[in-house]
Formats: C-alpha cells, sequence, structure tokens
C-alpha cells in the first residue's frame, strides 16, 4: 500500500514536472515568436528618398505613456488605437524637418478624427512644429472629409489644403454647454449644500443651480472669446484671410459644403483620395504604376533610429519631465489620476538624484484634491531650492492644477491653455428626503454637540456649515497666500484676480499668473539654459513609461493581429443622445475620485468643455 502511494505520488509529480516543463518550452516558443513578430517590422522599415510621412490625425495623442495598466487592457481586449504621445510627436516632426529623405508631409483627416480630444494649447504646439517643417522646405498637403475647428486648426497650416467634393467644414465658433444636475437631484429627494470661496467658483453650479450663475456666464464668455480670438487670427494669418470674415462665415454659413469653402479661401482644391494621391506620387516621384506614393507613418517613422537626426542626446546630465495629467487625487491615485503622494514622492526623489539637474513639470489637470495640490506643491518648492523646476502648462492646468505650479521658477502656457480658478469649495449631500420618501428613517445618539457632522441622514445645520465655511475659508486663504509668494505678488492683486475665475493663457501672462507663452518644447530648453547645460544633456521623462515586458505583449500583439489581418477597433462618432449620457457619466465619474480627506477641492468647472 505504501509503495502503491509513493509510485503514485511520484508520478503524480513526474507529470506535473512534465507538465511545468512543457508549458514553459511552450511559452519560451510563443515568446520568441512574438518576439519576431513584434521585430520584424522595425528591422524593414527603411526611409526611402523623396518619402512623405503620414499623419493621421485620427490618432490618440496624449500627454504622457500608456501606463501597465492600460497596455494590459487594450492587450487583452484587443481594441486598440494608434497612440502617441505629445512630445514623440514634436520629435519626430523635428527629425523630419531635418531629414533630406523626407519631401513632405501628409496630413490625413479622412478618417474620424481623434484630434477632438485635444485642447486646442496641444495642437498649437503640433502646429507650430508643421510651420518648422514648412519652413525647412517641407511641403504640407491636408486632405479632408469632415473637418471641425480643430482639425483645421492644425491643417490649415499645410501648403495645399483639399476637401473631398462630399466633404463639409464646421466653421460655427466655439461653445460650451454645461450639464446641470440640480433638479434632478431635488426630483430624486437628494440635499446638496455648498461652501466655497470665490464668485466664479462655477465648480458647483451644476449642483444647485439650473442655469450658470451671470458670474459664471461672464467668464466662460470670456475665455471662449479669447480661444476663439486666437483661432480666427492663426488660421487666418496661415490661409490670408481676415479675422473677421471668418467671424462672418462662422455667423452666417457655420457649415460649409466643399465648393463653398473653396471659394471662401479655406481649401485650396476639391478633389477626390486618388487625385489626391496623384499629386503626391508626382510629389515623391513615384513610378505611375505604383499602387501609392513613397510614404512611411509618422509612428513607424518615430522607431526608427538614426543617430544623425534624433533630437535625444546621450548624456549624463537629466532634464526630468514630469508628466501631472488627469484629476488631483489624495493618496497614490490609478491611471489617468494624479496621486499627489506618488508624485510627491517622485519629486523627492528628483530632488536627490543628482543627475538629474533641472525639471520641467508638465500639468494638464483640471485639479481636485486641495490636500492631494497642497502635498505636491510642498515637494516643488522644496525641489526648486535644489534645482530650477519649469512649469509647462498644456490644455488645462487650474485650480488644483495652478496650485502645484505656483511656486516655480517659470511658468509657461499657451495662448488658449484654461488656468486659473483660484479658489475652493465643498459639496455636502444629504439623503434625508430620498430615504424619507421610501419609508427609510434614522435616529441618533451622541455625546457631543459635532458627533454626528459626517451623516448624510440630514442636511448640515447653519452651525455646522459654519465650520465647514470656516476650513473652506482657511484653504482658499493658504491657496493665495501660495500664488502670492509663488508669483511674488501682492496678496490684494491675487485676491482680485483669483475669486475662482478661469483665464485663458494670454490673459494670465498679462495678469501675472503665467511668465512666457510656449509650449513644453520651450520649457524643456529654458529649463536646461537654467542648469547652464549647453548642449550636453539628456530628456527623461516620468512617471516612468511601460516596462519591457508591457510593451513587448502590447507590440507584439498588434503585430500578429496585423498579420492575420484582424484590423483594429476605430473609435467612431456618438449620436447625440449618446454624447449626453457620457456627459452624465463623466460628472458621476468625477464624484468618485473627489476623495479629499477634508472635503475641499481646487477644481475647475466639472463640465467646462469647448467645443
Amino acid at each position: 500500500m505504501n509503495n502503491f502511494i509513493k509510485q503514485t505520488f511520484a508520478s503524480l509529480l513526474g507529470s506535473l514536472l512534465g507538465l511545468f516543463i512543457f508549458c514553459g518550452i511552450g511559452t519560451t516558443g510563443l515568446l520568441l515568436l512574438l518576439f519576431a513578430a513584434a521585430t520584424s517590422k522595425d528591422t524593414g522599415s527603411l526611409v526611402k528618398d523623396k518619402s512623405v510621412v503620414v499623419f493621421d490625425l485620427s490618432m490618440n495623442i496624449t500627454d504622457r505613456e500608456p501606463s501597465s495598466g492600460e497596455v494590459f487592457q487594450q492587450t487583452l481586449s484587443g481594441v486598440e488605437q494608434e497612440r502617441m504621445t505629445l512630445r514623440s510627436v514634436l520629435d519626430t516632426l523635428e527629425k523630419a524637418r531635418r531629414d533630406r529623405r523626407i519631401v513632405g508631409i501628409y496630413l490625413d483627416g479622412t478618417r474620424t478624427s481623434a484630434a477632438s480630444s485635444l485642447g486646442f494649447a496641444s495642437l498649437k504646439e503640433i502646429r507650430k512644429a508643421l510651420e518648422e517643417c514648412r519652413a525647412a522646405g517641407k511641403k504640407i498637403v491636408a486632405y479632408g472629409m469632415d473637418w471641425g475647428k480643430r482639425e483645421y486648426y492644425l491643417s490649415s497650416v499645410a501648403d495645399t489644403i483639399v476637401l473631398n467634393p462630399l466633404g463639409l467644414m464646421e466653421i460655427n465658433g466655439l461653445s460650451s454647454q454645461p450639464m446641470f444636475l440640480a433638479g434632478a437631484l431635488q426630483k430624486y429627494g437628494i440635499g446638496v449644500q455648498i461652501v466655497r470661496v470665490g464668485k466664479f467658483k462655477g465648480a458647483v453650479e451644476p449642483f444647485i443651480l439650473t442655469k450658470l450663475s451671470p458670474e459664471n456666464r461672464e467668464q466662460t464668455q470670456k475665455l471662449l472669446n479669447d480661444v476663439w480670438g486666437e483661432w480666427r487670427t492663426t488660421v487666418g494669418a496661415s490661409r490670408k484671410i481676415n479675422p473677421q470674415k471668418l467671424q462672418a462665415i462662422a455667423d452666417n454659413q457655420a457649415i460649409l459644403e466643399a465648393t463653398a469653402a473653396k471659394s471662401s479661401g479655406l481649401v485650396d482644391q476639391v478633389a477626390y483620395t486618388d487625385q489626391v494621391i496623384g499629386d503626391l506620387k508626382k510629389l515623391t516621384a513615384s513610378d505611375k504604376d505604383d499602387k501609392t506614393f513613397r510614404q512611411i507613418d509618422l509612428k513607424e517613422y518615430a522607431r526608427i533610429p538614426n543617430k544623425s537626426l534624433s533630437v535625444e542626446r546621450d548624456s549624463k546630465n537629466k532634464v526630468a519631465v514630469v508628466y501631472a495629467e488627469g484629476e488631483i487625487v489624495d493618496g497614490k491615485g490609478e491611471d489617468g489620476q494624479v496621486g499627489g503622494d506618488r508624485f510627491a514622492k517622485l519629486f523627492n526623489k528628483l530632488r536627490q538624484d543628482k543627475d538629474v539637474k533641472a525639471i520641467v513639470l508638465r500639468i494638464n489637470s483640471p485639479g481636485g484634491s486641495a490636500t492631494a495640490a497642497e502635498v505636491m506643491q510642498r515637494e516643488v518648492r522644496l525641489t526648486r531650492e535644489a534645482k530650477p523646476v519649469i512649469v509647462s502648462m498644456g490644455d488645462v492646468a487650474a485650480s488644483g492644477g495652478y496650485w502645484i505650479a505656483s511656486d516655480s521658477n517659470r511658468i509657461f502656457a499657451e495662448p488658449n491653455t484654461i488656468t486659473g480658478s483660484i479658489g475652493v469649495f465643498g459639496v455636502l449631500f444629504n439623503g434625508q428626503k430620498l430615504a424619507n420618501d421610501n419609508g427609510i428613517t434614522w435616529d441618533s445618539v451622541k455625546t457631543a454637540r459635532y458627533a454626528d457632522t459626517q451623516t448624510v441622514a440630514r442636511p448640515k445645520s447653519p452651525q455646522e456649515l459654519a465650520i465647514y465655511q470656516r476650513s473652506v475659508n482657511r484653504i482658499y486663504n493658504l491657496f493665495l497666500n501660495k500664488v502670492s509668494q509663488g508669483r511674488k505678488l501682492p496678496e490684494q492683486k491675487v485676491a482680485e484676480i483669483a475669486q475662482g475665475r478661469v483665464w485663458s493663457g494670454e490673459a494670465a501672462k498679462q495678469i501675472g499668473l503665467v511668465d512666457e507663452i510656449g509650449g513644453l518644447s520651450a520649457a524643456i530648453e529654458y529649463a536646461s539654459k537654467q542648469a547652464n547645460l549647453d548642449k550636453d544633456w539628456q530628456l527623461q521623462e516620468y512617471p516612468k513609461e511601460s516596462s519591457f515586458e508591457e510593451r513587448f505583449f502590447g507590440r507584439a500583439v498588434e503585430e500578429t493581429r496585423t498579420a492575420l489581418g484582424i484590423e483594429k477597433a476605430q473609435i467612431k462618432s456618438s449620436n447625440p443622445l449618446t454624447t449626453e449620457l457620457q456627459k452624465l457619466q463623466q460628472e458621476i465619474t468625477i464624484l468618485q475620485n473627489m476623495n479629499d480627506p477634508q472635503g475641499i477641492y481646487a477644481r475647475l468647472p466639472f463640465n467646462l468643455k469647448i467645443e
């Protein structure tokens, strides 16, 4: 019996061991196959003479690299979208500018564009890079089917703009249409009480009003006017069209058909895709029998190493770029969030790293937790005492986003950046009516007057609201003091321009909240000069991009899917009702992310979106 048990156990153990070995060999083989698939495209990618770089405007462009969680999720789901970082796009366009083999850039706007997800500040940085390519003799051709204001803002830089005969162009100005929840909250018996400072702090209005307050309407109108004015000036300069004429088009036509767009001077040609390809074949001296013109995709071109053309340097001196993109939350935060503790720890590490000579803090955040912003701002201040800290504002760097920027050496912003919003608020919900209407009641036993202050069973009393208001006032005064000291402005002046008001980058510069108009590249160059590095420095980006394994698996799956003929999923435009439901979902998500331990927030209006 004992021998039987021993033999059975040995057999079982041997089987398991064999299974492990088999799985190990199988996994290794799979890895090798995937590696071969992943690398085959790169090794075969060559840039031929007289090539055109194809810039697909439907590509998703973000500030930071995808996190490990995002890479893993996309790999498993198979739902992927072309993605590049803004920095990579700018570097790749600079490489194309200096590459003699590249004769032009083709802006392909024929597919549903993700440019609508980019703010005008990011689009302006890309536009500047394209302008430099054009100035260097690279011919830029833009072709579209359905151009919105963002797509056309970028494409208007081109030498030749072509619209499909069935195409349309939307030139109808800018708008913001916030969603108000007060009526629904009242209908379902959810009580809301607000404590805030700043007459312009519109973040709380969706919970207590059914339309914009006069103050919020005033600041929103001013912001839209600034951004729209910059749009008309920039587009008008490229197309040699008077800004007043563009305004007249927006007021009287709004949606232009192809022939009307051409007669208005907005496009140069009305043509089909094959005609555009024919012209590009001439530009690249391609053979008439070739199916298409000589080309290379922007993302593929970015992967091709070329030491003589690379804009990256090899040096032990580092200029660190730290991306603060997303909602500011207390604690470490999750993917797509700016966790106060995580970023404070990162700054502490960079401060002690002797190889890091300067830091550029790239902010693309509407704000959030006041506590998290203060934790981060403290580390920025301590780091500034050891080495230069330069802020580059992206599409939005407001409220808590401005809080962490205020104590840097210098602040860069684009003219159409959304910033300011120096104010704080707290939202106090209660479910008393909702519960009572459904037969639910509470009772309370306590040992002190304010022991049950945190309850959602009832509204806060006037005395309790006064306690919360004192706390909000304290945080607001701290915010003002931070800005006053960091920007070297009298506190009285800061109080006048604060009040939760939102400003464009250009307006913020005029009132002293921003030092210089410029993008990420300008901020990086300034940081290197402040550290006296000349050209002896190398860029390092944080948080660190996803690991080799994560990127390997993601890339391998992408290549394998391509080899099998499986197309990537395309993001399609939603119908209007779905769009509004998505807005509501976004509002709820923002509420779920509100985790400040004191319940006090420095944040932009929740649903401020320029359309």
